[in-house]
């Protein structure tokens, strides 16, 4: 779908309908495969980084970023994956940026069945930092649920300014909880360890979100260089799907980054490479 026309159709609210019309029609058109995955992680840049990279010449933009078929839509068949993606034999690159890939057990081995020679992409984010913000935008969705069930929509700028302030505390004790100071670092290296148990590792592209955030022309043209394209000579960098979040307390901080020190390093020793973090 032209980024013009899903402007127009978002706009009226028909964004969804239109993609399930153009889906329909692609169906019985062929249709390639992608040749590059984004797998994750979540809160770790991989929006902005697929917008950048769409709008290169050498790339096919797909019906939609997330297409989520190798972890909860497998059952819609191949002809529904491949349908998101250009024509058969159309000039460029086709890619998939689905996040949750990187942590579904199954979609290493199924992903391989379809897709052996595709390259892999992964945004890694400090554990800290994405937990939190995951935490806390978790914590938003829920007080604007709540807000919607009793009718209060919530909208002006002290709502917001509430809104913000709850969502800080709430996920700094969420944070302290033990079960949840875990989430991060020993997944992540449990995840990419599976992934390098199924695909060659010169399949990778191991990128770090604060690079991204620091340096994203450099990181994007990092990234068209291992997709074999030039690098980019015109590039809107606006981030994509950011949120204000209030800043950690900095005790919370210590506190996680002591938890997760030791997985940080295990990480770092899988990769053959310093995080920083």
């Amino acid at each position: 779908m032209k980024r013009g026309t899903a402007r127009i159709l978002r706009w009226f609210g028909l964004l969804e309908w239109g993609r399930r019309a153009e889906l329909r029609l692609r169906m019985r058109q062929p249709r390639a495969l992608p040749d590059a995955v984004i797998l994750g992680a979540q809160k770790s840049g991989t929006s902005s980084l697929h917008n950048y990279l769409v709008q290169q010449p050498g790339m096919i933009e797909p019906l939609r970023k997330e297409v989520h078929y190798f972890d909860v839509n497998s059952g819609r068949g191949e002809a529904w994956y491949r349908a998101h993606f250009g024509r058969r034999g159309e000039p460029g690159l086709n890619i998939d940026s689905s996040p949750y890939y990187l942590f579904h057990p199954a979609v290493p081995r199924r992903m391989h069945v379809l897709l052996p020679d595709a390259k892999l992409i992964v945004l890694l984010r400090d554990p800290v930092r994405r937990a939190y913000f995951a935490l806390l935008a978790r914590a938003r969705q829920g007080a604007r649920e709540a807000r919607i069930r009793s009718g209060d929509r919530g909208r002006g700028p002290a709502a917001r300014r509430c809104s913000r302030a709850a969502c800080g505390r709430h996920a700094g004790a969420q944070l302290r909880a033990p079960a949840l100071q875990l989430r991060g670092a020993r997944p992540l290296r449990r995840a990419t360890r599976a992934w390098f148990d199924v695909y060659p590792r010169q399949q990778f592209l191991i990128l770090k979100f604060e690079d991204l955030a620091k340096e994203p022309l450099a990181t994007l043209n990092a990234t068209l260089g291992f997709l074999g394209l030039p690098p980019a000579a015109a590039v809107d960098l606006e981030a994509r799907n950011t949120r204000r979040y209030p800043p950690m307390a900095e005790a919370v901080a210590a506190q996680l980054r002591d938890c997760f020190e030791p997985h940080n390093r295990r990480l770092e020793a899988l990769l053959g490479r310093s995080m920083g973090w």
